[in-house]
């Protein structure tokens, strides 16, 4: 028997409780599911509208009412989570345990600490229990097969990303000379979070170049932002059409033992220790 067995005899309440709670193969243990995820985007649309500086004045009371009556809601379901398993501190320790506890602890500390319910949405996590009822777990597998391709990928991203720190702060220096302290750009530090925000296509326009030189380094940014942005997701979906077998393999690398998709093989050189490829 697992630590998060039904406790008691089959057949008994604690049993059948686990069975209501823990599983989704029946229709009681479906619905309760569905109940339970309703209640949590319940619980985190009170707490956001009660953020609402005009709706908090006029509608306190109801909120408050509102985010107790969830918070007791929840620790009763926790409790019989609880006593339903044969080992409750396996399950307080295990993480749907412990995103279970976090869910309930917020209204608990705002009695202490002010404005702690807001941390109330951390019940979103809980959300994820959606992938058992709707018996999503065969997404688990995409979900590995695309971190087997960010893994496969992460020298290439690696120096992606260090050649566009090189590319923001190069800008950023540049930018802080040609428009200096009177267009807003006092320090290199802000200058450079500008060529940031400009790269990735924000633009939150905190910060605007003025000179004529500024703005068409602005715009060359830009532009290179949008080539730059696809550079990522073509590195991994590369890699995901080698791990489908959608292209061949060529021999591997003597110096590091890695295989190069057949598209490469005609390199002179290894793409990911800079050995001379198979054959060369």
């Amino acid at each position: 028997m697992t630590p998060l067995a039904p406790a008691g005899a089959p057949g008994s309440i604690r049993a059948r409780t686990h069975h209501i709670i823990f599983d989704h193969d029946t229709r009681p243990s479906r619905a309760f599911d569905v109940v339970l995820i309703g209640a949590i985007l319940s619980s985190v649309a009170v707490v956001m509208l009660d953020s609402v500086g005009d709706l908090s004045a006029r509608y306190r009371p109801q909120f408050a009412f509102l985010e107790w009556s969830f918070t007791v809601l929840f620790t009763l379901e926790y409790a019989l989570r609880l006593w339903s398993v044969r080992s409750p501190k396996a399950y307080a320790l295990s993480f749907f345990g412990i995103i279970d506890l976090l869910a309930v602890l917020p209204m608990y500390v705002s009695l202490l600490v002010p404005g702690g319910q807001f941390l109330i949405v951390v019940r979103m996590l809980r959300v994820m229990r959606i992938f058992r009822i709707f018996e999503l777990a065969q997404y688990v597998g995409e979900a590995n097969e695309l971190s087997r391709a960010f893994k496969a990928s992460q020298y290439r991203i690696t120096v992606f990303l260090l050649a566009v720190t090189s590319i923001v702060t190069v800008v950023g220096s540049l930018i802080f000379v040609i428009e200096g302290a009177e267009a807003g750009f006092t320090s290199i530090p802000k200058s450079v979070y500008w060529a940031i925000v400009t790269l990735t296509t924000v633009g939150y326009g905190d910060l605007v170049p003025a000179t004529a030189v500024g703005k068409t380094l602005a715009s060359l940014l830009m532009v290179l932002g949008y080539g730059i942005i696809a550079v990522p997701m073509g590195i991994v979906t590369a890699e995901m059409v080698v791990a489908r077998g959608g292209a061949k393999l060529g021999p591997p690398c003597p110096r590091c033992g890695r295989r190069e998709p057949d598209l490469d093989a005609s390199a002179s050189y290894c793409r990911w220790c800079g050995g001379p490829s198979a054959g060369r």
